[in-house]
């Protein structure tokens, strides 16, 4: 494929996926986001698998299943009923179905504490992550506005150790093109507390500071602007993960926040993927409102 074509299927698809996540709420016509774009809606839907690895149906759901199992634990006097509308449900009796389907419990049996439960599943598939011992119980929350931030990236499918291979290929084109002034940031499109691990999508970016002439191997795309909560932490392989525990599963849920549709990302200020030691620091961002 001519580097131009994947470019303009990599935009196609990431304007997509924005929409998606602004629009969530609603419902999604898929005739009327092809006509949009104008594209047919065979073809709309053929490069977004082509460049995300699954269809655009598969995304809403997830999207919207994401959403909802946060909102269960912030929006403590939502009904049911207004969790499902707010995740784009018309019918409660759908998203009970659809919510028990991927979490294994209701929607009522989640708030009660079967969000725990499942949660420490997917925790446990990581070793490194079951056996760390980081604590995160006295870490404060930093309330920031943030721009938007544009970035040049490679996505990932799985959260796992093959995430390394990825920076070292941001690392080689980085080199390639003598850039000296950057930030590397990691951008999570699905939430690894509630998400298996193999499904997650994990996207290496890297910010640059001074313009790039020319076309470049790597697509762009903005990370969104807004409210977040930051939060600087460091650790070693597996702490990161407990804390993304600790930060849904207790944070939140205490917090009187509600996050929003918007991935988090991290700003590294030392890339564990790239450091001998395996020790991360980060400041990591959580899209909220009040």
């Amino acid at each position: 494929m001519k580097r131009e074509t994947l470019n303009k299927k990599t935009k196609i698809s990431n304007d997509i996926l924005f929409y998606i996540y602004t629009n969530i709420e609603v419902d999604i016509n898929m005739d009327e986001l092809a006509q949009s774009y104008g594209l047919s809606k065979f073809y709309m839907h053929k490069v977004f698998k082509e460049i995300f690895g699954r269809n655009i149906y598969e995304s809403i759901k997830s999207i919207r299943l994401q959403k909802a199992s946060s909102l269960l634990l912030t929006n403590k006097y939502s009904t049911i009923t207004e969790i499902a509308a707010l995740c784009g449900y018309s019918s409660q009796t759908s998203f009970i179905r659809v919510f028990k389907e991927r979490f294994l419990v209701t929607p009522t049996a989640w708030r009660k504490g079967g969000y725990k439960k499942y949660s420490k599943t997917i925790l446990e598939e990581s070793k490194k992550a079951k056996s760390s011992n980081a604590s995160f119980e006295n870490l404060e929350a930093t309330i920031v506005k943030m721009p938007p931030i544009q970035t040049y990236y490679i996505r990932h499918n799985g959260y796992n150790d093959d995430v390394k291979q990825t920076w070292q290929k941001i690392q080689t084109w980085m080199y390639s093109n003598d850039i000296k002034k950057y930030k590397h940031i990691a951008l999570f499109h699905d939430n690894p507390v509630v998400t298996h691990l193999d499904e997650c999508q994990y996207v290496a970016c890297i910010e640059v500071e001074d313009e790039l002439l020319g076309e470049q191997r790597l697509p762009k795309f903005n990370i969104s602007d807004g409210v977040y909560a930051r939060f600087d932490i460091s650790g070693v392989d597996g702490d990161f993960l407990k804390f993304m525990h600790w930060l849904y599963n207790e944070w939140l849920p205490s917090s009187e926040y509600e996050t929003t549709t918007k991935p988090p990302y991290a700003i590294y200020k030392k890339n564990k993927y790239l450091s001998d030691d395996h020790i991360f620091e980060l400041s990591f961002y959580l899209s909220i409102k009040y």
